[in-house]
């Protein structure tokens, strides 16, 4: 699992951005307020990004997200604390149906 730290989106937007391969065992990706998960899928098919939620609601777990990223699209999602921040790590754990041509990067955004 490799860890995806955030980039400040310039005020020009995103011409240099870096990308980050996924890993296939899966990633962590920090989360907090003004932060934005890209992925983009450079594959030929689409490909599902689960985002585990790691809390409950009244002793009910909150269903993991799934993304489907289009072939050759991009997904954002905004990194929510409250919904994706694993209390032990401080960050948020993703998972790929395959990670081939799935790649990261996480924006803060400015106030």
């Amino acid at each position: 699992m490799a860890t995806v730290e955030a980039q400040e989106l310039a005020a020009a937007g995103t011409d240099g951005l870096t990308w980050t391969a996924a890993a296939s065992g899966g990633d962590e990706v920090p989360t907090g307020r003004g932060l934005v998960l890209l992925i983009r899928n450079t594959d030929t098919a689409a490909h599902t990004v689960t985002i585990t939620t790691p809390v409950t609601v009244r002793g009910v777990a909150v269903d993991d997200v799934t993304r489907s990223v289009a072939a050759d699209g991009v997904a954002a999602v905004p990194m929510v604390d409250e919904l994706y921040r694993d209390p032990a790590s401080r960050r948020a754990a993703l998972s790929y149906d395959a990670a081939t041509g799935i790649e990261l990067a996480v924006l803060r955004l400015p106030r």
